[in-house]
């Protein structure tokens, strides 16, 4: 398995010119939505539409929402042409233990949190007991890998092969902030990375995609409609 992750992000670290951008983002009402809909949804029985939804779920629900207002990232390199895709095929990343994977959830942007966080949790079962296939692991357009259950605050992935583009998420850190009415309060910040393949994108096409993003985590009610 190192070996594999070895030679594909070589090859996309040597290949792909890299480039690098960083937002920051309010993390406070992206958490007290997920505080609300889990205090509601989480002791009740599945069949009566119990759940409980991670930081995960609500981002990779982001992630894919953003491509509808900026698609050109949903793009890959194909060698001679770029390929825009019209589905997102969002790849995400799995610690396991000798190594990570890449499950795939297919078409997310047509699907709800609901759909996406149930989907999510499957494929890392999955990928925990080695039971994943092939296919459930190609095919992506975009991925996310997310640290912040680490406690890491910032780092910047490798691109996936032939994705234009790879998203960091970072844990969401207590520390002091400047709000609107210019006074030092205390501000729940997460630190969002994206790595972009500039053969496929520049960098405004990178900081348009983290401004909307941006815009939908610190909004986060408008994912559920």
């Amino acid at each position: 398995m190192r070996k594999s992750i070895g030679k594909a992000l070589v090859a996309s670290k040597t290949q792909a010119p890299h480039f690098y951008l960083q937002i920051e983002v309010n993390g406070a009402p992206l958490a007290a939505l997920r505080k609300e809909l889990n205090s509601k949804l989480a002791n009740l029985p599945p069949e009566h539409g119990g759940t409980k939804f991670s930081v995960n779920d609500l981002t990779l629900k982001a992630a894919a929402e953003a491509v509808r207002r900026v698609p050109a990232i949903n793009r890959s390199w194909e060698g001679d042409s770029i390929k825009q895709h019209p589905n997102v095929h969002l790849a995400f990343g799995v610690a396991i233990d000798d190594g990570l994977v890449t499950p795939v959830i297919r078409a997310a942007e047509t699907k709800g949190l609901r759909e996406i966080g149930a989907e999510a949790k499957v494929l890392i079962k999955k990928a925990r007991s080695k039971k994943l296939t092939p296919n459930e692991m190609s095919g992506s357009t975009l991925t996310v890998t997310n640290l912040g259950m680490f406690g890491i605050s910032d780092f910047y992935g490798i691109i996936n092969p032939n994705n234009a583009a790879i998203l960091s998420i970072g844990a969401t850190i207590k520390k002091p902030v400047v709000n609107e009415n210019d006074e030092i309060v205390v501000g729940q910040v997460m630190k969002i990375g994206l790595s972009g393949d500039h053969r496929t994108i520049d960098g405004a096409v990178g900081a348009k995609y983290l401004q909307a993003l941006k815009e939908i985590l610190e909004s986060p009610s408008i994912m559920l409609v």
